[in-house]
C-alpha cells in the first residue's frame, strides 16, 4: 500500500486537500490578527452582534419563511422518473440572489450614504429602482424557467393524449 493511499485511508482527502485547508486558515489567520489590531473590542462586539442577530432573528425567519413556501410550493413528481422537482427552488434562487444584492449595497439602496455624489459625481438615487427592476427581471426568468420546464415535462402527456383521440376518431 502506497503511502498516500494509506494517507488518504486517515484523512479522508488528498494531500493537496490537507495543504490547501492549512492554507486557508493561515489566511484566515492573517486577516483576523489584521482586523483586531485596530478596535478589538468593537470587532468582536460586531462579530458577537452579529452571531446573535443571525441565530436568533434571521435564521428562524427565514427558516419559518422557507418551511412556508416549501408547503405553498409542494414539489410534484416527474412523469417518466420518480424524482421530486421542488418547485419552491423556482422562488428561493431569485430571492437569494435579490437578498444578496440588498445585503451588499444596503446603504446606497436604502440611501444612507449621504457623500457618495460628492465622492463619485454619480447620482445616488439609482440604485432603489435599480435593484427593484434587477429583483423583477430574475423573478420573471425564473417563472419563465418554470413555466418552459413545465411545458417540457407534459409534453409526452399531451403527445399520448393526441394519439388516443386521433385513434378514437378512426375508430368513428
Amino acid at each position: 500500500m502506497s503511502s498516500t493511499n494509506a494517507f488518504r485511508r486517515r484523512y479522508g482527502a488528498s494531500p493537496l486537500h490537507l495543504l490547501l485547508v492549512l492554507a486557508s486558515f493561515a489566511l484566515a489567520a492573517y486577516a483576523g490578527v489584521r482586523l483586531l489590531k485596530g478596535d478589538t473590542v468593537g470587532v468582536a462586539l460586531w462579530f458577537v452582534g452579529a452571531a446573535l442577530l443571525h441565530d436568533l432573528v434571521l435564521l428562524p425567519l427565514y427558516s419559518v419563511t422557507d418551511r412556508a413556501a416549501q408547503l405553498l410550493f409542494a414539489g410534484r413528481t416527474g412523469p417518466e422518473e420518480g424524482v421530486q422537482r421542488p418547485s419552491v427552488n423556482y422562488v428561493r434562487v431569485p430571492a437569494f440572489v435579490s437578498g444578496l444584492l440588498l445585503l451588499v449595497w444596503w446603504p446606497l439602496i436604502l440611501r444612507r450614504v449621504g457623500h457618495y455624489t460628492a465622492a463619485t459625481a454619480l447620482p445616488a438615487d439609482v440604485f432603489l429602482g435599480r435593484w427593484l427592476l434587477i429583483t423583477a427581471a430574475l423573478f420573471a426568468a425564473s417563472a419563465a424557467t418554470f413555466l418552459v420546464r413545465r411545458w417540457n415535462e407534459s409534453r409526452p402527456r399531451r403527445r399520448a393524449e393526441r394519439r388516443q383521440r386521433r385513434a378514437r376518431s378512426a375508430t368513428k
